[in-house]
């Protein structure tokens, strides 16, 4: 394995262009062996941009020629601050990029002015590039080395074919594992976050060793902690892994380090448990193959005093002494740590090893468990989110990458709401999909009962490990609760569960609350409101898959309702595949991209005029429309519009816009509505559109966004469509479906709002999706899934099961017509943000407080 033995030289290249003398060619100079194409076939485009390269006097050149290549890798590095560089900079992210002509493939560096590609996902795999601008840059250490630079390209469409037969030019780019191209670091990123291992250098294969035990001196974790402090040498220690951390990278441009990684291990045995911590080289090495309940041998460690900010994990049988006052550090030297797994069934009962033991909850249980709690859960998915991102920390390029999803267990109509954070899985977290059984140890419950809705998810925690595929052989099954659940699903069938379940989408969760007061107090910013001014460039900064919340002030004054599956959406639909696939240059990402909000779909003609005829429906409801702001919400009755907010039923200071239900005066029961607008403007709106300095268009729905039934027949292409943009190219297995080919798991479509800044100068279009199914209405799944969408309008069944639900044409007239109850008003709008990519851009109306529950 690759660690701190074989350092690679720091500068350009371990492996680059080739010397131009055939000589040397032939001689086989380190990292410059250069294939040449055979004299039938055609000529390789990178061996021409080579030789162009060479023969000119300059570094830098434009292609005589410029043919589009293939992107087949994109992969990220740490890149050390040079020699020449005194003061540190924040940790620069470099990429390289592999190319083919379709004769050869190249590893190539990407310049750092065109990074940006990358962050909004424009350069990724799988797409065809024009490269305008080449240069070469040489390893001054070595003879005969240099990489190719790309300074200016031109991002284009999917390519339909791709072959990955093609070999390298240079050999070198072949060698394992793999190294970047600059700097000395071993090793790729994954890339999109650094918790996840990526390449190569993660082993999997470490194996338990029959031990003879007689000549072996092992010391307890007690004794240790009273004698450590004055041994020089230390018994070897016999312990079980009771829990283990996500990985740490901690590496910095100004730190040589070549694998800066850490993971903890709680360790145990019959005296007590202590922290482990595992450093650098031996991540790779260890990390992949060592796991919770393992027994370990461990000889060679050393002893330092523990950090004090560290909170341990509790322990799981309270009868186990909390060592907190050392800490045990596994090095790949001073010492070399010896790291041997004992066979279970070598372990013997003597040693009194703890047992793993587990905090299984059922759901119907957790309603009744206190904030910060901690359990492990098991159940079946029923709903899988997209994969999101968020940042660790302003102003850095480090990212969090996480998802929602939901599980049953069968004990409660509702499912557990988990916000799972990457653990250093990516073989698990890329690849889970509805219908799966599932299991999540060592979440942190999270709640709010002083808010309406009440707040009450899971979270993941630094030790959390997630389990997807079959549980035989797991210490956990043999616990009651585990066993009670797979009886549980026994019971349920495929076919019957398959309709309940849902992949992907925007999910607008946690929900906010009740009051701006208390959304206020909730978050932690610099800046609680953001000016409309601000707007463009909070919107243009986020960076692939990032989601982010705001507040802004403003004046609702249009509305347009865009029916879900109509030929208006099935259009837009079609303009977004192909806006997915506009070319990108690497001009624009050099500078502020002023034009990225003129692509988006606008539609500036008056509001006014287009309405749609509704057929008879009988709307004989006893129960009125609610608005359901989230799983564990009491409904309340909603006022008519023109009501005042001190209605029946309605307290002050809660929020009246979108209050919705449908007409059931006894005079218009059995007769036809006559029309109903399918939009509306304000007067101030008519006034003020044609003056603007700016209009934000961000109201498009892209197809990704919208949430799927799941079929287990295409899990694979469902996942990875709302996984990330991965690292290297994944052919497809046969002809891949379209994302549009899937079921919605909504039927009432969406609204584009128009919020105009309270000085009239700037407007921004946003979506509104309220969630409405009722061909779902029984299924507690997806009811539970839809309607914890913070302000989704549901319609319960009445007793009556011949009284039928209002259309989806009916529920968008009735919202359109609350809207038009706000003309004027000054409210606080909560957006979130979501950059899908490729500049998609999609901003959502979260909630909306009016002027009653704004203080």
């Amino acid at each position: 394995m690759s660690g701190e033995s074989g350092q690679p030289e720091a500068g350009p290249s371990h492996a680059g262009i080739g010397w131009p003398n055939p000589e040397r060619n032939r001689a086989g100079v380190p990292g410059g062996v250069i294939r040449r194409a055979g004299a039938q076939g055609r000529r390789s485009w990178i061996q021409k941009v080579l030789e162009q390269i060479m023969d000119s006097p300059l570094q830098c050149v434009t292609p005589s020629e410029v043919v589009p290549v293939t992107v087949l890798a994109v992969q990220r590095y740490l890149l050390e601050d040079e020699p020449r560089d005194t003061v540190p900079k924040p940790p620069l992210y470099c990429y390289d990029v592999t190319i083919s002509d379709g004769v050869y493939q190249e590893k190539c560096y990407l310049d750092p002015s065109l990074n940006s590609l990358v962050y909004q996902n424009i350069l990724k795999v799988g797409i065809q590039m024009r490269i305008s601008r080449v240069s070469c840059l040489y390893n001054e250490k070595r003879i005969g080395q240099g990489i190719l630079c790309l300074g200016n390209v031109h991002c284009g469409e999917t390519s339909d074919t791709i072959c990955l037969e093609t070999p390298f030019r240079n050999r070198a780019h072949e060698e394992k594992p793999e190294r970047p191209l600059r700097g000395g670091k071993s090793h790729y990123l994954a890339l999109w976050n650094n918790e996840d291992p990526y390449g190569d250098i993660w082993l999997t294969d470490k194996q338990p060793e029959e031990l003879n035990f007689s000549d072996t001196k092992i010391i307890s974790l007690s004794h240790l902690e009273m004698t450590w402090a004055n041994r020089r040498n230390f018994p070897a220690l016999l312990v079980r892994i009771i829990h283990k951390s996500k990985l740490r990278y901690y590496g910095k441009p100004d730190k040589k380090m070549i694998e800066p990684y850490q993971t903890f291990l709680e360790v145990a045995d019959s005296s007590g448990t202590v922290s482990v911590i595992m450093w650098n080289a031996l991540c790779p090495e260890w990390f992949k193959s060592l796991r919770v309940g393992l027994v370990l041998l461990l000889q060679d460690y050393s002893v330092k005093k523990s950090y004090p900010f560290r909170i341990q994990p509790v322990p799981v049988d309270p009868q186990i002494k909390l060592i907190s006052t050392m800490e045990i550090c596994l090095n790949l030297r001073d010492p070399p740590t010896n790291i041997i797994i004992v066979p279970e069934k070598q372990v013997k009962p003597e040693w009194r090893l703890p047992k793993l033991n587990h905090r299984f909850t059922t759901r119907s249980e957790l309603d009744n468990m206190p904030e910060n709690c901690i359990c492990d859960v098991i159940g079946l998915l029923v709903f899988v989110g997209r994969v999101q991102r968020s940042k660790k920390k302003e102003n850095r390029e480090d990212f969090w990458s996480y998802r929602w999803i939901h599980i049953a267990d069968g004990t409660s109509e509702q499912p557990f709401i988990v916000e799972l954070f990457s653990t250093s899985q990516p073989e698990i977290f890329e690849n889970i999909y509805p219908m799966a059984n599932f299991v999540c140890t060592q979440l942190k419950v999270v709640r709010n009962d002083n808010q309406v809705p009440k707040l009450l998810y899971l979270t993941t925690t630094n030790e959390s490990g997630v389990f997807i595929t079959g549980h035989r052989g797991q210490p956990y099954t043999y616990d009651a609760k585990v066993k009670n659940f797979i009886q549980w699903i026994k019971t349920k069938s495929d076919s019957g569960e398959q309709r309940n379940m849902v992949i992907g989408g925007y999910y607008p969760y946690p929900p906010v609350p009740e009051t701006f007061s208390k959304y206020s107090s909730s978050i932690k910013v610099q800046s609680l409101l953001t000016a409309m001014s601000e707007v463009r460039k909070e919107i243009e900064d986020l960076q692939y898959r990032e989601q982010k919340r705001i507040a802004i002030q403003g004046i609702i004054t249009a509305i347009k309702y865009i029916p879900h599956s109509s030929t208006t959406e099935s259009a837009s639909a079609s303009d977004t595949l192909r806006n997915a696939n506009r070319p990108s240059t690497s001009q624009a990402a050099r500078v502020e991209n002023q034009e990225r909000n003129a692509k988006r779909h606008h539609h500036d003609e008056p509001m006014s005029s287009q309405c749609f005829p509704t057929t008879s429906t009988n709307l004989n409801l006893s129960n009125k429309i609610r608005i359901l702001q989230g799983p564990h919400t009491n409904p309340v009755a909603v006022p008519q519009p023109g009501t005042s907010v001190q209605a029946k039923g309605i307290k002050p200071g809660m929020p009246t816009i979108f209050n919705c239900r449908p007409n059931t005066n006894p005079n218009l029961q059995g007769k036809a509505r006559k029309t109903i607008s399918d939009r509306w403007e304000s007067q101030l709106w008519r006034e003020k559109k044609f003056g603007l300095i700016d209009h934000l268009h961000y109201s498009r729905v892209y197809p990704e966004s919208i949430p799927r039934k799941f079929t287990f027949e295409h899990r694979k292409f469902l996942s990875q469509q709302y996984n990330s943009q991965p690292s290297k190219y994944i052919p497809p297995e046969g002809r891949p479906p379209k994302l549009d080919d899937f079921k919605s798991a909504r039927s009432l479509g969406h609204f584009e709002v128009t919020i105009l800044g309270l000085n009239h100068e700037i407007a921004i279009d946003v979506a509104f999706l309220p969630m409405y199914c009722p061909e779902d209405i029984r299924t507690s799944q997806i009811d539970t899934l839809l309607t914890s969408m913070n302000y989704s309008c549901a319609y319960p069944r009445d007793a009556n099961a011949n009284d039928r639900l209002p259309g989806p044409r009916a529920v968008a007239g009735d919202i359109i017509k609350a809207v038009t109850e706000l003309d004027r008003v000054h409210i606080v709008g909560i957006l979130d943000i979501c950059n899908l990519g490729n500049n998609n851009v999609e901003v959502y109306l979260h909630k909306i407080y009016s002027p009653e529950n704004t203080s």
